[in-house]
């Protein structure tokens, strides 16, 4: 037996399943909060009377969070470790959902919106880098794509929940139980899920390449012993010390550059291009406004919340299909693929879109061409979250080398939410100026050059150890 073959002769599976789960709420709370938003933006517009430049902000306020969450919890997670940053994210969340529901004006909604943001910001680049850390390098994939799942049930979940809600109440608007509206409540059911996250925190052990990098070496052997066994442990503890640079100095924003000019590596560039690409397809158009999106096109408030939990289950088992491919087929293929499908079913709801008249002020679509904008919405939701949805989160939590990835993921995480704050902002200008037809058409040709980007800049991954990725 080599001794890639001892390496994981010995996996605990169990515990690397349980320890992956654990992280992986994070994306179920990066879901939630991102998709609960779509259900009371009718509520916020009421209650705040804003006008739709405030209402786009509204709901996109969370997104500046999450891209300074992302970047600091990047940096911070290589001196305080990836485990104490989950930590304090599942502290943020629970602020978060509690301060949004009982805000007041929208000033006081915006703070606890970024303090969420924060939260999603760390997790969503934490969760993929820890599980990666831990996870044998032939089911990595596999494991982090667990993340998307949880990140789609979490999105999944706000969307029933809302419906639920708005359908028991009567509205998003109408007072509820002890005497609060009912989008607040919307709000507060992220509290269970939040304060379970943290709990299930407290179980599990620290990343064991961080121990290395701290210097931590004992316990670093100490975790990897319970993942693969003593013998294997020793194994990996010295691979890990050998694949950080030579100095073995703390990493550092530094570490990007390279070459005697200070160039910025080309590893970090194609992180950023697949951290923004993911977003300028315009998928958080469909998660965020999607109840206000049908409802422009016709359907009412309470068949608009339905379309979106069916959205959900579709999204939930397209993730279940790349969980099942995704360490067979590779990351790149996937990808292409992805970005090809999202580029025709954008320009088939486009298409129908453009089809559509002005009544009474209101966008109204033919029977035909209403059916193709829900059908196209729906298949250009699967594609995604069969592709770049899971795909993009897995590149990032892997290739990057041991001495950058806590940086690495910063950057490219910082793009990941910039590039969701602008995709966001935008879309009710759009809305308001070009109308659907040419926010769509636009979105459309960013899935297209996203199949270039993808087929000339990125190199697989599958399969290959986290100590031996170059760049």
């Amino acid at each position: 037996m080599n001794d890639k073959e001892t390496l994981y002769a010995q996996t605990n599976f169990g515990l690397v399943i349980l320890i992956s789960c654990v992280a992986t709420i994070g994306g179920f709370l990066f879901g939630y909060d991102s998709g609960v938003i779509n259900g009371t933006v009718t509520g916020l517009r009421e209650a705040f009377d804003s006008d739709s430049m405030g209402t786009g902000f509204n709901v996109a306020s969370m997104l500046l969070g999450c891209a300074g969450g992302a970047f600091f919890a990047g940096r911070l997670a290589d001196r305080w470790g990836r485990r104490t940053l989950l930590i304090l994210s599942a502290i943020f969340f629970i602020i978060s959902a509690w301060g949004s529901g009982i805000a007041g004006s929208s000033i006081e909604f915006i703070f606890f919106r970024v303090i969420g943001g924060l939260a999603v910001g760390a997790a969503s680049v934490m969760a993929p880098a820890y599980i990666s850390e831990i996870a044998p390098a032939q089911y990595r994939g596999r494991l982090i794509t667990i993340q998307q799942i949880a990140i789609i049930f979490g999105l999944f979940s706000s969307f029933l929940s809302n419906y639920l809600l708005a359908d028991i109440a009567g509205s998003s608007t109408t007072e509820f139980w002890l005497g609060f509206q009912t989008w607040r409540w919307m709000f507060w059911m992220e509290l269970i899920p939040a304060i379970t996250f943290l709990l299930a925190l407290m179980l599990i052990p620290e990343s064991p390449r961080y121990l290395v990098v701290s210097g931590k070496i004992d316990k670093a052997r100490a975790v990897l012993a319970r993942l693969y066994g003593a013998e294997a442990a020793s194994l990996k503890v010295d691979e890990i010390d050998a694949s950080l640079a030579e100095d073995h100095h703390q990493p550092k924003l530094s570490d990007l550059l390279e070459g005697p000019g200070g160039k910025v590596r080309k590893i970090v560039w194609v992180g950023i291009g697949l951290a923004a690409f993911q977003q300028l397809v315009g998928i958080n158009v469909v998660f965020y406004y999607g109840a206000v999106l049908w409802q422009a096109v016709g359907f009412s408030e309470g068949d608009s919340l339905l379309i979106n939990v069916l959205s959900g289950a579709l999204s939930i088992a397209s993730c279940v299909v790349a969980l099942n491919f995704i360490d067979k087929v590779g990351r790149k293929p996937m990808l292409q693929w992805g970005s090809v499908g999202m580029g025709i079913t954008l320009l088939l709801m486009a298409f129908a879109f453009s089809t559509g008249t002005q009544v009474e002020g209101e966008l109204s679509l033919s029977d035909n061409m209403g059916i193709l904008a829900l059908i196209s919405a729906n298949v250009y939701v699967m594609i995604f979250n069969g592709s770049w949805g899971p795909v993009m989160w897995v590149m990032l939590g892997e290739m990057f080398p041991n001495q950058i990835r806590g940086s690495g993921l910063a950057v490219a995480g910082l793009s990941q939410w910039l590039t969701n704050f602008a995709i966001t902002m935008t879309f009710p200008i759009f809305l308001a100026s070009i109308g659907l037809l040419g926010a769509y058409g636009i979105y459309a040709v960013f899935a297209i050059i996203s199949a270039i980007f993808v087929h000339r800049m990125v190199h697989e991954t599958r399969g290959i150890e986290l100590e031996d990725m170059e760049g």
